[in-house]
């Protein structure tokens, strides 16, 4: 580094430009090239002017009591202390005796957020969680009218929401094409942060496709979204809506560089639900998933790793009907590839329940087709453990060059388990610890041999190279995985 006499003074008097254009100059960087990289910076003032108008305000109030609302400033312990002896609380008003008629109910500032019309007869678009829990719902448009919305329905899932003013001729927002949208194409955010009606943020998309969500694969950008955007627009430079801006990846609760937006075309298959039915219909099949590491797909034959391997199977549930078992790699849902776990529920949700479907499945180094009638998304249901054995039968030490024992299944743990056969972990030593086994772990199947008891486990053993890994499908409570065992050399 060098530097000019007198040049931190030149700086200090200069505009931003003019300082960069000097330093440029300096490194001998052509003036020509200089105008043409300033030329093409972005200008976003047609598309504010544009846009800008369509993008709301939402403030949100809840009903308290008088008794709710906070007595004052101090600690619970030093209130309590104060009103056993009778004192008034200090720096605090003398309160009147409690009656025994009903408190009056105040309404009180809940949140603010953000929200842009895509109706001209006054429906608008936020997110639910903008929205969650309001008793009253406020919108302010540009031209500071205010409005009392309506909400029209919510979904927490996908944390899209749709409420409704009673307004005609509003401007409406443009829908843009996500599948036309590039990872680096500039982008702009209008909203409120912390309050502040109509802020105007910009960035570039960092990113398609990014898992942070069960139903929805969001769009990543570096605009700056702070809370008070949650609801507004993400949008192109062609002055399109792609997106609603809706989370932030922050350490701090202040933005940090990285924000999501929902897709455009995913909030709008949910607004449509919303208006129709009040409420959003995913389809389900009752399985839990996990990603395929590489090793297990390597020990099964799978050309690579993909699709979604089988966990659990819930009882009595779709999946269950149509032979999914725990173990199962699901490869194709409706002919479609799955290429990550992550693409099963979005697939399944999309399907109208009650819609047949087709499975493809990976079991013990071939494909099977299944079908399956899609049931609805329902809350999570609580699974209980199985009961530990009272008494260990004798364990078998066939597999003791892995470094584990086992011992039959019981007619009762069997029943209780929902299994067909397998065999229960005794001990662990080397190198399954390694591997993650554990003592009451289920194997089901070894080098994609299904294992009904412990002298079918034994036959496959000896017929195994023992210098190899071992591909081991376990069964532990309710969840079923594939652990790669390395034997010590």
């Amino acid at each position: 580094m060098f530097a000019l006499p007198g040049f931190a003074r030149l700086r200090a008097g200069l505009p931003f430009l003019g300082v960069a254009l000097l330093t440029l100059v300096l490194l001998g960087v052509p003036a020509q090239a200089l105008h043409a990289q300033t030329r093409a910076l972005p200008d976003f003032t047609d598309l504010v002017e544009q846009v800008g108008p369509s993008v709301v305000n939402i403030r949100t109030t809840q009903k308290v009591t008088s008794r709710q609302q906070p007595a004052g400033p101090g600690d619970e312990e030093m209130m309590e202390f104060f009103r056993r002896f009778g004192l008034p609380m200090p720096n605090m008003p003398k309160q009147a005796p409690r009656s025994n008629r009903p408190a009056p109910e105040e309404d009180v500032p809940r949140g603010v957020g953000s929200g842009f019309i895509f109706s001209q007869d006054g429906l608008i678009m936020t997110n639910a969680h903008v929205v969650d829990g309001a008793d009253e719902v406020l919108v302010t448009l540009t031209d500071k009218r205010e409005f009392k919305a309506k909400i029209i329905g919510a979904d927490k899932r996908s944390d899209v929401a749709v409420v409704k003013i009673e307004a005609t001729g509003l401007p409406a927002v443009k829908v843009g094409d996500v599948g036309r949208l590039r990872v680096g194409e500039w982008v702009m955010a209008i909203g409120s942060p912390f309050g502040l009606d109509n802020s105007v943020t910009a960035g570039i998309v960092s990113a398609k496709q990014r898992d942070t969500g069960d139903y929805l694969p969001f769009i990543q950008t570096d605009v700056a979204i702070n809370p008070g955007n949650s609801g507004g627009p993400l949008i192109n430079m062609r002055g399109e809506v792609v997106g609603i801006n809706s989370q932030i990846y922050s350490r701090s609760g202040g933005f940090m560089g990285i924000s999501f937006a929902i897709p455009i075309d995913e909030a709008i298959r949910v607004s449509e639900q919303l208006r129709t039915l009040g409420r959003v219909q995913r389809g389900r099949i009752g399985v839990q998933i996990d990603q395929v590491s590489k090793d297990v797909a390597e020990s099964l034959g799978l050309a690579k790793a993909q699709g979604a391997l089988v966990r659990s199977v819930e009882a009595g549930s779709p999946a269950d009907k149509a032979g999914v078992e725990a173990g199962d790699i699901i490869t194709r849902f409706e002919g479609k590839p799955i290429e990550k776990s992550a693409d099963l529920p979005r697939m399944v949700g999309s399907v109208k329940p009650g819609s047949k479907a087709s499975l493809t499945v990976w079991r013990r180094g071939s494909s099977k087709e299944l079908q399956v009638v899609v049931g609805e998304v329902e809350p999570d249901k609580t699974v209980q453990k199985a009961a530990a054995p009272a008494e260990k039968p004798p364990a078998s030490n066939a597999a003791q060059f892995l470094g584990f024992s086992v011992s039959e299944l019981s007619d009762a743990q069997r029943q209780e388990l929902k299994l067909r056969g397998g065999v229960r972990v005794e001990t662990v030593a080397e190198p399954a610890t390694r591997a993650g086994l554990r003592e009451g772990d289920i194997v089901m199947a070894v080098a994609n041999t299904e294992i009904r008891n412990v002298k079918e486990l034994e036959a496959v053993l000896a017929r195994l190279d023992k210098t190899k890994p071992v591909a081991i499908l376990l069964r532990r409570g309710e969840w079923a995985q594939y652990t790669l065992i390395r034997p010590l050399k």
